[in-house]
């Protein structure tokens, strides 16, 4: 999950840093200084929105979302207006914690607050670049009466150097970059990940950040850091990913300058090759690598919330290795979301696959280390293209299978979770993870007493698996709870028993009720939204309906007083007369009483801009490398010509193996020209380029060019004999096949040493290209066959 933000915070919460620890994983020595459619298509689209009048209008929240859900339950906003949130956490005295993926941390009075304050801003120190960023956040067990508050964030900062945050982004700036060298998936921009404490003084801190571990080197700019929860024994548990390569299989072979982590055998600034490589993906198997110092990357930790050190009931509490002392479980590749089972000290994990599983693994935090094979097995399969690599770290696991633990439950990429479900397949990342109450208060139904919940972003959808007879979720009864969830990344029951989620791209905190009688759902229209005054607008309310069948009526604020009285048609019209923003709203009303909010602001006397963008052309097509430099304008009927300033732009990459989701890159503020290089990704993809323009009067409209990459085909085959397997990405297939990619795109390809047809044994001898038996390709131009030769 990643996703730009814009806008500002209150200087006076920045936050001045106190380093507690920064621990010595590498030896300084060793360290660096310091898609669906035709390619032809290209498409514009333009939105348009209404005036940015903060707070959002109240009628927003509450609006229900055409989820499918159980019978009974309904999907609302309980909080909006936020800029990418990724963690929400809710106090005792009943306020709420947000943090946004900027750094910055917003605090809501109640669910019923629509104005929030800043808690805390950290984005001059969070590097907020694609999946990076601010992505976990926990208060103490004790809140309010301790006042501590927690984070895990990327750190805009590499470990060891001498110079201050930030090393990629601007102070100031809350969308950070990766310039090009070294490039965000050619070599990546090193981070690294820290975990703070912070101290709270009502509704904003007080003191400085309390810096409690750093470490987790971050080479590329996904599977970063992940969660932040504590024990019911009070322990401090944290979550990170790998931070290798998602697009070709990572054993620390690239880098500028190379192996930017210091991974062994060879240190800093050398190359990293089969089968002794340590670097990339394998950071996650760092604890049986005894030649270095432990880092922390692909692990979960456990540690003393005021020290940040390992606690001594921990299983490597005798270790000398400092990150040892803290580490309970590594090989995972992005740990990005878990939770502990009621009433047990169990930790369950969602673990975001790679390109075939997503997986729940249990981890029980007393005993030994468990180790989840990441990146030597994928579910409980050995991955195929870091087997093929020969790699020495994984041939004990390969030889004992009984050193990984397996995950108690997986779904595969291409399948469904449930038989025949809404939930689509293909795109797949496993985002959030929460049992419901065993015990207090809770409106939900008896059945879902300490059932697990988990999410996936990609898929926009939220399972449930009630609890078995022996207490613990039954994966034979797993059901689909909510398909068409809006952006889940984050899971957590909140006020009234009730199940929270985090909504990235909306920018809101959603809940699912359980109800006696379901609220309407308001539909509103309205044309146009804006212009010159007197300004007559037709509004339409008739896609409103009932979940449960029944008529309803309707009642409209047409003149924003507050009072529904203007209308109860279905489809009224109203002119205003004033230059102005009002809100308009529209109240539905089942039989039974219950109501349906929707609102819109019109605004008279002001029309929305017009943005343009005039490079790149429509039908630009890239490959992976290119500098593409972009430039666009906007007019306003009111204000001419709009200055830079009223200018944001935002590159989103699309991924579109199946259904598409999101990953926004970098979003460029105040600029009418820029560039950017255009980054690797698997194929299907595309870049979104859009251009929002912002007029005095609030109103914004932003077009969309669609800009598809320029691909090729590639083959393998195999000699000597024909038809043997070969490991292309993280897929092992039997040759001769194809696989389209796009043109300067990087690709990892394997061919296994030994290899059996029939009754005969071969070895492998050469590839057509003369590079290593494993090896990274870069896609040229045109078609090509790379051949795998044996003997």
């Amino acid at each position: 999950m990643a996703r730009g933000v814009g806008g500002s915070v209150a200087a006076d919460c920045s936050i001045t840093v106190e380093r507690r620890e920064a621990h010595p994983r590498r030896r300084p020595a060793r360290r660096a200084p310091g898609l669906l459619l035709s390619l032809l298509l290209v498409a514009t689209t333009t939105v348009i929105t209404a005036a940015a009048i903060p707070p959002a209008p109240a009628a927003a929240r509450g609006q229900a979302q055409q989820t499918v859900l159980p019978p009974g339950f309904q999907d609302t906003v309980a909080l909006s207006g936020l800029d990418s949130p990724t963690a929400v956490r809710f106090s005792p005295d009943g306020r709420v914690f947000v943090a946004e993926k900027s750094g910055v941390i917003k605090v809501f009075d109640s669910p019923a607050d629509p104005t929030p304050g800043v808690f805390a801003d950290l984005s001059t120190n969070v590097d907020n670049y694609w999946d990076r960023g601010l992505l976990g956040l926990a208060l103490a067990p004790g809140f309010p009466a301790d006042p501590h508050i927690y984070v895990l964030y990327t750190y805009d900062h590499e470990l060891f150097s001498a110079d201050p945050a930030p090393k990629w982004g601007t102070a100031g700036i809350l969308s950070d970059s990766c310039p090009t060298p070294p490039g965000p998936t050619k070599d990546g921009c090193v981070a690294s990940g820290r975990l703070s404490r912070l101290t709270a003084a009502g509704n904003t801190t007080t003191g400085s950040e309390q810096v409690l571990v750093e470490d987790w080197c971050q080479q590329f700019p996904s599977h970063s850091m992940g969660s932040l929860e504590f024990g019911r024994d009070g322990a401090l548990y944290a979550s990170g990913g790998d931070a290798a390569s998602f697009s070709f299989a990572d054993y620390g072979q690239v880098g500028n300058p190379l192996n930017p982590c210091g991974d062994p055998p060879t240190g800093a600034a050398t190359t990293l090759t089969p089968p002794t490589a340590e670097g990339g993906a394998l950071r996650s198997q760092d604890l049986r690598s005894p030649d270095d110092p432990v880092g922390l990357d692909g692990t979960i930790i456990r540690v003393d919330p005021a020290t940040g050190e390992g606690l001594p009931s921990n299983p490597l509490a005798a270790a000398t290795d400092a990150n040892a002392r803290r580490i309970i479980a590594h090989g995972l590749r992005n740990p990005f979301r878990f939770a502990a089972r009621p009433g047990t000290d169990d930790l369950w994990i969602g673990d975001v696959g790679y390109g075939r599983r997503e997986e729940i693994d249990i981890l029980p935090t007393h005993g030994v280390v468990k180790n989840f094979g990441w990146p030597c097995y994928e579910g409980s399969s050995v991955q195929p293209s870091y087997q093929s690599a020969g790699l020495n770290l994984c041939q004990p696991l390969y030889a004992d299978p009984t050193l990984v633990t397996k995950p108690w439950f997986s779904y595969s990429h291409s399948g469904q979770v449930v038989a025949g479900e809404a939930c689509p397949t293909g795109s797949s990342s496993i985002t959030g993870v929460a049992f419901a109450p065993t015990t207090g208060s809770t409106l939900y139904p008896t059945a879902y007493r300490g059932a697990l919940f988990f999410a996936d972003y990609s898929r926009d959808c939220i399972w449930v698996m009630p609890r078995g007879a022996d207490g613990q979720p039954d994966r034979a009864r797993v059901q689909t709870f909510a398909a068409g969830a809006a952006n889940p990344v984050n899971l957590q029951w909140g006020p009234g028993g009730r199940l929270y989620y985090v909504d990235v791209e909306g920018g809101a905190i959603r809940t699912i009720s359980h109800v006696t009688n379901l609220s309407p759902l308001a539909v509103l229209t309205a044309k146009p939204t804006s212009g010159v005054a007197p300004l007559t607008v037709a509004f339409d309310g008739s896609a409103s309906s009932d979940p449960d069948g029944t008529p309803i009526t309707y009642a409209w604020d047409l003149d924003g007083d507050g009072a529904y009285d203007d209308a109860t048609a279905a489809r009224p019209t109203w002119t205003y007369t004033r230059p102005g923003a009002v809100t308009a709203r529209l109240r539905v009303t089942d039989v039974r009483g219950g109501t349906g909010t929707a609102a819109t602001v019109i605004t008279s006397g002001n029309s929305t801009p017009s943005p343009t963008i005039r490079t790149p052309l429509a039908g630009t097509r890239w490959k992976v490398g290119d500098t593409i430099r972009f430039s666009g304008s906007a007019t306003d009927a009111q204000d001419g010509v709009l200055p830079a300033s009223a200018l944001t732009w935002a590159l989103v990459m699309r991924h579109c193996p199946s259904t598409c989701h999101s990953h926004t890159v970098q979003t460029f503020s105040g600029v009418n020209a820029g560039s950017f290089v255009a980054p690797d990704h698997e194929y299907p993809s595309h870049l979104d380029l859009r251009l929002t323009a912002r007029d005095s009067g609030g109103l914004t409209r932003t077009k969309v060019l669609a800009l598809y990459p320029r691909t090729v085909k590639l083959t393998f085959a195999t000699s000597h004999p024909t038809g043997l397997s070969l490991v292309v990405g993280d897929t092992k297939s039997r040759a001769t096949f194809t696989r389209t990619v796009m043109v300067g795109s990087v690709n990892s390809i394997s061919a296994p040493y030994r290899q059996k047809k029939g009754t005969r044994s071969y070895r492998f001898s050469s590839w057509s290209d003369g590079k290593a038996r494993t090896h990274n390709i870069k896609a040229p131009s045109t078609a090509r066959t790379y051949t795998a030769r044996y003997r």
